[in-house]
């Protein structure tokens, strides 16, 4: 009963401390991280001391990181991973080596401990914090742009190297208990078969448990099935010494392109969100004020050089990866704190006897001052790197336009026709393109067209989107994806979606994301085209309706079957290649 009454306790006073100071935070745009940390901080026992046993509750937070990363893998099939290899392998590794070597050299001249201990140290820095980076590109609206790719593919790459860096430590070790660990290929290996042991688990044993789940109606057992997914392949990674989050995120990998994945992010969503916070009110609590009131220029000025050299060095990589200096500064500035698997690593450079306790929670103190700066670094430098009115030619942003019924994204001249049909029946629409030249011509014309990416959420927000009852995606080419479709319907979920799709595989990609209605751009034109041929041969009018029934029928039979096939050559016989009756 003790023990459920200190829960119970400690739980109203965590929540209740989080509330207001999440909220407070929120109000001044500093984002819920900051919120977190300095609510655990006040709470903890540097402060008020009104809850104790961080490290206990550290422990069960870190599950907030395996959801997280688990809900990520679900973002990203297999084929689009791939696709990111470049950036994962390339920039993510430049990004680990470089930041690593740079905070080791700058740790060693500034505290003359030993080459080893600078680098014990030095390698955890150079990883930032998944937990705080991913959550402020997805309130954003950016974590599905090239710049949120390219973001995760980093971190990915930082979660990855955990393995190494951990043998590394082991290499270096000084602690005589550690002669008799695992060697560093050894730890490779098992990366390399636990990895292949979860793909196959996905494909042999979880899916179909979740579709025995479905078959069954049974929707609770959704979100058993969806936690025993995670702690299994947490687990399992746990049980051979590598990333418990690098297990999630395969699990949820595999299950990317599955018919459950939409239900699988509702059910676990509502945990990460809890368990992420309360990891953020752990880091807060074991913030050791006193070590920063003993210390407190060192502190102050380490996490400062600490901000300051990732910055500079992934500003650097992203121009020599073509980023827009604006682009690569803010990705320098996203990624510029130390990371929550700093945590681990220190521990582990202290049982190696390669750093003092006193060193440990001075550099533990050093990371989470360094993630309190990131809000405040973003948001100071917002206007920085955002591009400037003249380089949009001094054309008025989506935020400034008058709140609308209805938002067409796209002015070209199937986005034109659609927007004037609205306005034709007395709706009001509010128009976003981001081609210069066109927003300029349909001035000349008296259109108010407002410059921006409609693509992106944080844009559509600023556009009114939350009002609005309709968007509709008239821009031309293959660029929209069913999951940032589904992310639209997230965000604005009382907005009906419409889209213009490219072709017939554009609508079968599309057909199962939440959009009201998708239109193929060429089908009517094409079937008046039709029409007016057949009428200027003499064929009667009757005729031609029949004509055109059988291939609207015959059409929509057909895109049935491919959608449910998902290819684009199912139902090749039912096109109708020759006229009725030709043998």
């Amino acid at each position: 009963m003790e023990n459920s009454s200190s829960l119970l306790h400690d739980g109203f006073l965590l929540l209740g401390f989080a509330m207001v100071f999440v909220l407070v935070f929120r109000r001044l745009g500093l984002g819920a991280t900051l919120g977190y940390l300095l609510a655990g901080a006040v709470v903890g026992p540097h402060v008020l001391g009104l809850v104790g046993e961080a490290e206990q509750k550290m422990g069960f937070a870190e599950l907030g990181i395996t959801l997280l990363l688990f809900l990520v893998g679900l973002e990203l099939n297999p084929a689009r991973l791939w696709k990111m290899r470049r950036d994962i392998l390339g920039l993510g590794a430049i990004q680990v080596v470089a930041c690593g070597a740079a905070l080791a050299g700058f740790i060693y001249v500034a505290t003359m401990l030993s080459p080893m201990a600078a680098l014990a140290l030095g390698m955890p820095l150079a990883l930032s914090s998944t937990a705080q980076v991913l959550p402020m590109l997805q309130a954003a609206g950016r974590l599905r742009t090239p710049f949120g790719e390219r973001t995760f593919a980093i971190l990915l790459f930082q979660d990855l190297s955990i393995i190494p860096m951990i043998t590394i430590i082991a290499t270096m070790s000084r602690n005589p208990a550690d002669a008799n660990g695992p060697p560093g290929w050894q730890l490779g290996l098992y990366t390399v078969l636990a990895i292949a042991g979860l793909i196959l688990a996905g494909r042999y044993l979880i899916r179909p448990l979740f579709r025995l789940i479905g078959n069954l109606g049974e929707r609770e057992m959704f979100i058993v099935a969806a936690l025993f997914t995670v702690m299994a392949s947490a687990a399992v990674m746990e049980l051979l010494g590598l990333s418990t989050a690098l297990g999630a995120f395969i699990a949820g990998v595999m299950l990317a392109d599955s018919p459950y994945r939409h239900e699988l992010e509702a059910d676990v969503e509502p945990f990460r969100s809890i368990l992420l916070g309360l990891f953020f009110l752990a880091v807060g609590m074991m913030l050791d004020l006193h070590t920063i009131a003993e210390r407190p220029f060192f502190v102050l000025g380490m996490a400062l050089g600490l901000v300051a050299i990732k910055t500079l060095v992934i500003f650097g990589i992203g121009k020599m990866f073509g980023m827009k200096w604006r682009g690569a500064l803010a990705l320098g500035m996203l990624l510029s704190q130390g990371g929550e698997f700093g945590f681990v690593l220190f521990t582990q450079a202290q049982h190696a006897l390669l750093i003092a306790p006193e060193a440990a929670s001075l550099f533990g103190a050093i990371v989470t001052v360094s993630m309190a700066t990131t809000p405040f670094l973003m948001k100071a430098t917002k206007r920085m790197r955002e591009e400037p009115a003249m380089a949009q030619g001094e054309r008025a942003g989506p935020e400034n336009a008058d709140r609308a019924t209805a938002i067409v994204v796209g002015y070209g001249r199937f986005g034109q026709s659609v927007a004037q049909m609205l306005n034709a029946s007395d709706i009001s629409v509010t128009m976003i393109d981001t081609d210069i030249e066109m927003i300029d011509v349909a001035s000349s014309f008296g259109a108010k067209v407002y410059f921006g990416d409609g693509t992106r959420l944080d844009l559509l927000r600023l556009a009114g989107a939350e009002d609005a009852s309709m968007i509709l995606f008239c821009m031309d080419g293959d660029q929209l994806t069913a999951d940032m479709v589904e992310a639209v319907h997230h965000a604005f979920p009382e907005a009906s979606i419409y889209v213009r799709a490219y072709d017939r595989r554009a609508v079968i990609r599309l057909k199962k994301s939440p959009a009201s209605r998708i239109v193929r751009e060429v089908m009517e034109s094409a079937v008046r085209m039709a029409r007016l041929a057949l009428e200027d041969s003499g064929v009667s009018i009757e005729a031609i309706n029949r004509a055109e029934e059988m291939y609207r029928a015959n059409d929509r039979e057909r895109l049935k079957i491919q959608i449910e096939a998902g290819d684009i050559r199912a139902a090749r016989g039912m096109m109708i290649v020759r006229p009725s009756g030709e043998e």
